[in-house]
């Protein structure tokens, strides 16, 4: 009896109208969910609960969604949960880079793309995660210049829907989140689609490079989890 199940291919999401006002405001949203529930990012829940009102429903109510289930269950099990679902486990990857280039030598050229993205528009990453990190490319959506993050985050839209397609299939509360994110994005296209359906289905590309290199195996939560743990 096989041990594995395939990921699902999920229905693609329809594009809401958005403002350019409204995007940003969601993206910055979801870069703070997103994120670990450190403290800080913690204190900003209501706030963000407050800022995203306004928004079109389909937006709202997944965020509100995630937040509510954030209030359920506490601070220390959703930390918990974060560390179960982004450290342990690589298809649930937030690295972008990741799902096109995996463990390989291509993994650098395409973080130094992210880096001179950033710097086109006048911003600098001070921050300790790589640069194709996702909440920090929500977060440059909403701060920076709209054309440039657009750009990036519809070059990795494949690897955002692999991410999308992992949290349903866990049932996890940050799907909803992504699934916000997707709809303030463009319509999947064909090619996006035929080569999510390969990264589902065969996964990233796997040459090794060194454990420096591997955004992936970087644990995301304040002093980190065991390298063997991460690798798991």
């Amino acid at each position: 009896m096989s041990g594995f199940i395939r990921a699902p291919e999920l229905t693609p999401l329809k594009p809401v109208r958005v403002s350019d006002r409204e995007r940003a405001l969601a993206h910055m949203a979801a870069s703070i969910l997103l994120d670990y529930p450190t403290a800080e990012r913690l204190a900003a829940y209501g706030t963000v609960r407050d800022a995203v009102e306004d928004l079109p429903s389909p937006v709202r109510e997944r965020l509100w969604g995630f937040l509510d289930h954030a209030a359920a269950v506490g601070d220390e099990a959703l930390a918990q949960d974060y560390v179960a679902t982004f450290d342990l486990k690589r298809k649930c990857s937030m690295y972008l880079s990741y799902f096109l280039t995996g463990d390989t030598r291509k993994r650098g050229t395409a973080l130094v793309r992210f880096v001179e993205a950033y710097r086109a528009a006048g911003w600098e990453v001070d921050r300790p995660e790589l640069p194709d990190f996702l909440p920090i490319v929500l977060e440059f959506s909403a701060l920076g210049d709209g054309e440039i993050a657009g750009g990036l985050l519809g070059s990795h839209r494949q690897g955002i829907e692999v991410l999308r397609s992992a949290l349903t299939t866990m049932s996890s509360p940050w799907a909803t989140v992504v699934e916000a994110v997707c709809l303030t994005l463009p319509p999947v296209t064909d090619e996006v689609r035929d080569r999510y359906l390969e990264l589902i289905t065969s996964g990233p590309p796997t040459e090794m490079v060194g454990l420096n290199a591997l955004g992936p195996l970087e644990p995301y939560s304040p002093g980190g989890a065991a390298q063997m743990e991460v690798r798991a």
